[in-house]
């Protein structure tokens, strides 16, 4: 039987996600915390990691090299995020994630990350992305060149720290 480690500091909906895997014969299990994460990954072995990028204080990508040296090149690790930018998927990639994923998603698009199995093609939007969302993926790009210093970014952006800190503290803008 195959493994599933979710790691997400929302315990509900690690619970969730959990009991969903295992209606689909997968073995799961899940942990909020970056340490209990690793320790867990370390003792359990799993094959698959679903990790979720805002980890309270901490980010799934300061733990997404961790992961891979624990559990190796063929374990496959997706990121799942509410707060997705090109920035964050950009930066999952290169550190090693197999695949990133925006909130909310269905299960059966992690189980396509996770088995290859495609079902069909991807969509293509029929509108480019808003002006409001080519903004807020600008700053994450910038922040994420910063590695997360508001103080940085904003200085890089011209802007006011506190105006940034009220940016970021929304929902990303749809697409």
């Amino acid at each position: 039987m195959q493994r599933v480690l979710i790691i997400d500091d929302d315990q509900t909906f690690a619970e969730t996600a959990q009991r969903a895997f295992e209606r689909e014969g997968f073995e799961a299990t899940f942990e909020c915390s970056p340490n209990s994460a690793i320790a867990k990954a370390s003792s359990w072995q799993p094959e698959f990691v679903l990790l979720d990028l805002n980890l309270g204080e901490s980010s799934g990508l300061s733990l997404l090299p961790k992961l891979i040296h624990i559990l190796g090149p063929t374990a496959k690790i997706v990121i799942l995020t509410g707060y997705s930018s090109i920035a964050t998927a950009v930066e999952a990639t290169r550190l090693g994630a197999h695949d990133y994923l925006c909130k909310p998603t269905k299960l059966r698009d992690i189980l396509t990350c996770f088995t290859g199995k495609k079902s069909s093609e991807p969509e293509i939007p029929d509108q480019p992305p808003s002006v409001e969302r080519v903004k807020w993926e600008h700053i994450q790009r910038v922040l994420q060149e910063h590695d997360g210093n508001v103080s940085a970014t904003a200085r890089a952006l011209n802007m006011h720290r506190r105006t940034l800190q009220r940016i970021l503290a929304k929902k990303p803008v749809a697409r």
